[in-house]
This record gives C-alpha cells, sequence and structure tokens, in this order.
C-alpha cells in the first residue's frame, strides 16, 4: 500500500485548515484514493492569528497528520523543504492551505505518479483572482518563459514528486531558489495537468508588494539567464549607437554642417545611459548580495516545535530547535 504524504505551508491561514484536512481525508476514508494511505503535514511559517491552534486541533482528531512551527516567519520555500524534509510518503504533494488548489486534483496526480511519472505538475490555466494579482502573474512568468518555455504560462506551485524525485530536489542547494525550476530541472518524467485557481474564501493572501517583488527577483535571478542577456544586448546596442552617432558627426563635419547644438541632446544622453548603468549595478549588487548570503551558510529555517497526535494527546511536543541549511 502506497502512502502519499501532503506538504502544506501554513501563513495566516486561520479558517481554511481544518476544511483543507477535511477535503484531503475525504479522499481517503472511502473516497476514490482508499487504496492508500496519507499522511499531512502543516507547517506553521511564524503564523500570528490562530493557525497554530487550529492545527493542533486537526493533528488531535487525525494520527496521520503531523505539524512542524517554525520560530519565525522564514518564507514559503523554507516550510515547504521542511515538510519534505519530514515526508514518509512514497508521493509527495505540495499544496497550498488557502482552499484554491482542489484537493480533488490530487487524485489525478496520484494516478498519473502510478502509471509511471514521477513529477505531476498541477500548473494554473486560469485564475479566479483580481485583475492585479493576474497581471502580476502573467508578468512574471511572461519574462520567466523567455529563457525557461517549460515552465507552464500559468505558473505552478501545486506538485507532486516521487520520493527518487524529491530526494533529488532536496539535495539542491540555496536560500534563494527558484522553486518551480527545480522542480523540473532534472528532466525527470514529468505530467502537466491543468486547472483553473479557485478564488480565495478565506482571508486575504499575505503576498504583498514587497513578497511579489522578492518573488519576481528570485524568479528572474535564479531561474533565468535573461538579466545578464540583457545588460549585454543593452551593452550592445548602445556601442552600435555611439558608432553610428560618430558616423554622423563626421560626415556632418565634412559637409560643413552641426548635426546637433545646445547641451539637451547631450543630457539626454548622459541621463539614459547613467540610468541603465545604474539599474545593471543594481543587478550585479543583487547577485553579490545573494552570493554574500549563501557565504553566511545561515540555516534555511529553524523549528520551534514538531508535534504528532500523541505528542498533542499528551501535552509533549518536541521543543529543540532543529537547524537546517
Amino acid at each position: 500500500m502506497n502512502k502519499v504524504t501532503y506538504v502544506i505551508p501554513v501563513y495566516h491561514n486561520e479558517g481554511s485548515i481544518k476544511r483543507t484536512w477535511e477535503t484531503i481525508v475525504a479522499l481517503y476514508r472511502g473516497g476514490p484514493l482508499a487504496a492508500h494511505q496519507y499522511e499531512i503535514i502543516f507547517v506553521n511559517d511564524g503564523s500570528k492569528d490562530g493557525s497554530q491552534a487550529e492545527i493542533e486541533e486537526v493533528t488531535r482528531l487525525d494520527q496521520n497528520v503531523r505539524s512542524i512551527r517554525f520560530s519565525r516567519n522564514f518564507g514559503q520555500l523554507a516550510a515547504i523543504v521542511a515538510g519534505y524534509r519530514h515526508a514518509s510518503g512514497d508521493a509527495i504533494i505540495n499544496m497550498s492551505a488557502d482552499l484554491q488548489d482542489p484537493a480533488e486534483l490530487t487524485v489525478d496526480m496520484v494516478e498519473k505518479w502510478l502509471a509511471g511519472s514521477e513529477v505531476v505538475v498541477a500548473f494554473r490555466e486560469d485564475r479566479e483572482d483580481s485583475f492585479g494579482a493576474k497581471f502580476f502573474s502573467r508578468l512574471a512568468y511572461g519574462a520567466l518563459r523567455a529563457s525557461n518555455p517549460e515552465i507552464p504560462a500559468g505558473g505552478f506551485d501545486f506538485v507532486l514528486m516521487s520520493r527518487r524525485a524529491l530526494e533529488l530536489f532536496l539535495s539542491y542547494r540555496g536560500r534563494n531558489r527558484f522553486y518551480q525550476g527545480d522542480v523540473i530541472w532534472a528532466g525527470l518524467t514529468t505530467t502537466y495537468l491543468p486547472y483553473v485557481r479557485r478564488k480565495r474564501e478565506v482571508g486575504k493572501s499575505q503576498y504583498n508588494f514587497s513578497k511579489k517583488m522578492k518573488l519576481f527577483y528570485d524568479f528572474l535571478l535564479d531561474g533565468s539567464y535573461l538579466p545578464i542577456r540583457i545588460m549585454s544586448m543593452c551593452g550592445a546596442v548602445f556601442a552600435l549607437l555611439g558608432v553610428a552617432y560618430a558616423a554622423v558627426i563626421v560626415v556632418a563635419w565634412t559637409m560643413h554642417a552641426t548635426p546637433f547644438t545646445g547641451w539637451a541632446p547631450i543630457m539626454v544622453a548622459l541621463l539614459v545611459i547613467g540610468g541603465i548603468l545604474m539599474f545593471m549595478l543594481g543587478i550585479i549588487g543583487e547577485y553579490l548580495w545573494r552570493i554574500l548570503d549563501e557565504i553566511k551558510d545561515k540555516p534555511l529555517y529553524v523549528i520551534d516545535e514538531r508535534k504528532s497526535s500523541a505528542a498533542v494527546a499528551a501535552g509533549t511536543p518536541e521543543r529543540a530547535p532543529d537547524l537546517h541549511p
């Protein structure tokens, strides 16, 4: 009998955790996945609302549920990696706790895995989100697909991986990793399933503008060569423009004409080139900071507490700090 582990990062998801658990359990208790075992790991990424209490309630009700609580907010990637490292299933599914990813789709994902796929990607064919959320998603993944055409246009983070694929994923290093790129990088047998991401019913997204920009930087800098290529192309274009402008000046000089007069053309050229140079320096600085961040070798996350059904019932959770690079 196969075991399927669900890794569910939690950050301010009070009100949707128990419902997420119920939708998953229904698939196994007399549902289409009744022939398989299940395991659910909730990873509390420093939530300040009532998420932890709701997680503990579910953990108390179901011996197949375990929970991990971080000492503070370390980010979604850290929560996913922590859940992966504690997963014991033969297949491991990462899904959200906000009810936007349909749990019933995991039936098809498990079937594809049993048919031989080592990675099953559920990608967002469309999303019932606001115009702003759709626009940002299309912009980010559009830029990413310029150098990673294998990434689905709608993006994804709802993924099933086999045990072998998971072990390979966990062997990668990096604090600012591009999750989607790492999932499909190895070229293992992959199946893509489209779905419509549901509108959020409970709470609101915790991805503010700064977090979205951080995610966008991670996409571009870790998952794409596009920034470096753009810098190279800009250098080549401006060099050609400089040569062309010099030719114009020489021709005008031989004809005793003055092609441009005054300070305005010079100032425009200086401001444009200066702005582009500052932009390029910012990109280089971002790369340097990420290198420095890796050299520091700080833990990716710190686990403050781990709980299982037995631990919750006994009131004796594991509290020893758990550090991971």
